[in-house]
């Protein structure tokens, strides 16, 4: 899925994702951001990420990542 960053917080690791398509917010799990380029996030910030059983944001990265096939990420065969 594709999303913004709607709310973060650097300290503990809480943060909200929006979904592009729906608008519905899911709160970030708690390795969200392992194995990302992220150390952070910021308000606003566009991201692709996956949804985990808990209804959680997780695996959060960016567009190019897929879109460019950096090295060590996956291309999506299905566009976002």
């Amino acid at each position: 899925m594709q999303g913004v960053i709607k709310s973060y917080d650097p300290g503990t690791g809480d943060g909200v994702v929006v979904c592009d398509t729906d608008r519905v917010e899911y709160d970030l799990a708690g390795d969200a951001l392992a194995g990302s380029v992220f150390r952070m996030l910021r308000q606003g910030q566009r991201v692709i990420f996956d949804v985990d059983g808990e209804e959680r944001a997780t695996h959060l990265r960016l567009g190019s990542e897929v879109d460019m096939g950096t090295p060590g990420f996956p291309v999506d065969p299905q566009p976002v």
